[in-house]
């Protein structure tokens, strides 16, 4: 009876491996070298940054109060403190923002691009995973760690640059173009265009250094662009001073700046100076100038501007998204179950 029932039993359901796990974990393995050169730079960059929020701050800060109450050339202060300080905070923030085009360089040479050109991604086609969950784990994986480090470093560089302020005569200002993206979201966004725009241009070009070069140079438009459009995303505030000021005078970013005459037209900055002098007086009048304007955006803009500017770059990103997935139906044909539908 007992050996019956056993027969009789029917057998427990054998677990077959997760495609998707299986993937991750080739994912990791091929991609090894580049994810301990990412670590070992975001632990680098972080470091550095919490030196500089802390004891090279602190150094700097006190050399600053000697220099400050110097009153003979006599007077000593740590220069080397200050001179540090500035230099590798200078390079750090160099460093957070160029952290996109690292990103980008390696999604299009690495992350797709070599994998088209040895025929990596084709022997992973065959062997019970989709184009598509293929390339769906190869964005998703990689933009959750990009996200995490590089939102990371943003958070301690704006950390740094915010207690820096009134503390470092030499520290930049938040409308410095390089300290504006370091210190917010965009720098977060350019990475994920770079690595969207990196697998676009792997499966596009299937060879890993032409992908390179395009990937970098697509991120590099798009945050020159950014730049060029980031005075224009929020309403500005206009400034209206005498024509006795030397020239216009700004609350911060500047948009826009020049002349007003009694019309009230809108005239270029003859970059003159103040109608003390007889010159520029005469001028003025020639022009019916009546006062300067300038149209400018105060620090309370600052956040408004940075996510204006990063829902723009993240749109671009997930147009390039869903343009890679396009081209890679283009070349593989749909899936049985795409096809069905």
């Amino acid at each position: 009876m007992t050996a019956l029932a056993t027969a009789g039993t029917p057998a427990p359901p054998v677990r077959r491996p997760s495609a998707t796990r299986g993937l991750v974990r080739t994912l990791l393995r091929l991609h090894r070298p580049a994810l301990y050169a990412g670590a070992g730079l975001f632990v680098v960059l972080t470091a550095l940054l919490l030196w500089l929020h802390g004891p090279a701050m602190d150094a700097a800060a006190t050399a600053w109060r000697q220099y400050d109450r110097c009153r003979e050339a006599s007077c000593a202060y740590d220069q080397d403190a200050i001179l540090t300080y500035k230099s590798v905070s200078q390079y750090a923030t160099l460093a957070v923002t160029f952290v996109p085009f690292l990103v980008a360089a390696w999604a299009g040479a690495s992350l797709t691009g070599r994998e088209m050109e040895t025929g990596t991604a084709q022997l992973s086609w065959t062997q019970s995973v989709s184009p598509a969950r293929w390339l769906t784990v190869k964005l998703a994986l990689p933009a959750v760690l990009v996200t995490a480090g590089t939102s990371l470093l943003v958070l301690l560089h704006q950390r740094t640059w915010r207690r820096s302020q009134g503390r470092i005569d030499t520290a930049k200002d938040w409308t410095d173009v390089l300290v504006f993206h370091a210190n917010g979201p965009t720098t977060v966004a350019f990475a994920l265009f770079g690595l969207a725009v990196g697998a676009l241009t792997g499966l596009a070009l299937r060879r890993s250094l032409a992908a390179l070069a395009l990937s970098v140079l697509c991120t590099a438009a798009v945050r020159v662009g950014t730049a060029l459009a980031v005075p224009h995303l929020w309403p500005s505030v206009r400034t209206v001073s005498s024509l006795r000021h030397n020239g216009p005078t700004g609350l911060g970013l500047t948009v826009d700046e020049g002349l007003l005459t009694s019309t009230g037209g809108r005239l270029a900055n003859p970059y003159c100076g103040s109608d003390l002098s007889t010159e520029c007086r005469e001028l003025y009048t020639r022009l019916h100038a009546v006062s300067f304007y300038n149209d400018s955006h105060p620090y309370s803009h600052y956040w408004p501007l940075q996510w204006v500017a990063t829902g723009i770059v993240l749109a671009l990103a997930a147009l390039a998204v869903l343009a890679a997935f396009r081209l890679l139906t283009r070349q593989t044909g749909p899936t049985p179950e795409e096809a069905r539908r």
